[in-house]
C-alpha cells in the first residue's frame, strides 16, 4: 500500500486523539445522533472541504455531493438525502454550493463526448439553454464560465422548490430556507448569491405548486 494510504490512518489517530483530549465527551456526544442545522449540497470536487470552509464541527452539517452540485429530478439518491434532511433531521437551511473552476461546468461548455457522464452534463447544458441570451452576451469566456456556475446553482435551488416534500414542509412548518452559494477556490471565501426562495416560490407557483 502507498505511503499516502497509510498516512490517512495515522492522521485519523491523531485527529481522534486531539478531539478526545480537548473534549473527552466529543465522540460520546456524536454517537448519540445528529441534529444539523444545514443540508449542504456541493460538488464532489476534492478542493471543497465542506466543514472546514463553514467553520463547523462534525455533526453540524448534513452533506450530499455529486459532480457539479446538481439536483436532478430522476436522481433518487439526492432526493432521498433532501427528504431525510427536511422531514427527519428538520434542518433549517438547505444550501446548494457551487464553486468557481468547476470541471463539470467546464466540460458541459465544451463539445467533446465524455461517455456516461454526458447525460449528467446535459443538465448543465439545459441551464445554459435557459439562460442563453444572458450568457451569450458575455464576451469574456472566463466571465461567461463563472456566470454559468452561478446560474447552475440557482437552477438547482429552483429544483428543490419544485418537490412535493419541500412544498409540504414549507406549508406546514414554514421551512427550511433555501440558499445558493459559491465557493471561490482561489481565495477560500464563500459568496452568497442572495437567492430569494420565497419570491421564487411565488413566481413558480402557477406551474409547480402541487400542494394546493
Amino acid at each position: 500500500m502507498s505511503d499516502t494510504y497509510r498516512q490517512v490512518f495515522e492522521n485519523n489517530k491523531n485527529w481522534a486523539a486531539h478531539h478526545s483530549a480537548s473534549n473527552p465527551e466529543f465522540f460520546e456526544h456524536l454517537a448519540k445522533g445528529q441534529s444539523p442545522d444545514f443540508l449542504f449540497i456541493s460538488c464532489a470536487d476534492s478542493r471543497v472541504p465542506v466543514n472546514n470552509i463553514m467553520g463547523l464541527e462534525p455533526g453540524e452539517v448534513f452533506v450530499h455531493r455529486n459532480v457539479a452540485n446538481l439536483v436532478v429530478n430522476t436522481d433518487m439518491n439526492i432526493h432521498s438525502v433532501i427528504l431525510y434532511a427536511i422531514e427527519h433531521l428538520k434542518v433549517k437551511h438547505v444550501v446548494v454550493c457551487g464553486h468557481y473552476n468547476c470541471g463539470g461546468v467546464a466540460a458541459a461548455m465544451g463539445n467533446q463526448s465524455l461517455g456516461l457522464i454526458d447525460g449528467w452534463l446535459r443538465e448543465i447544458r439545459d441551464v445554459y439553454r435557459l439562460h442563453a441570451t444572458e450568457l451569450d452576451a458575455i464576451d469574456n469566456e472566463s466571465d461567461r464560465y463563472n456566470r454559468l456556475i452561478e446560474l447552475n446553482v440557482l437552477e438547482q435551488c429552483n429544483n428543490i422548490l419544485k418537490t412535493e416534500y419541500f412544498q409540504k414542509s414549507h406549508a406546514t412548518a414554514g421551512g427550511p430556507s433555501v440558499h445558493g452559494w459559491i465557493f471561490d477556490i482561489s481565495n477560500g471565501t464563500l459568496l452568497d448569491l442572495d437567492y430569494d426562495y420565497k419570491a421564487q416560490m411565488e413566481a413558480m407557483k402557477a406551474i409547480y405548486d402541487i400542494n394546493g
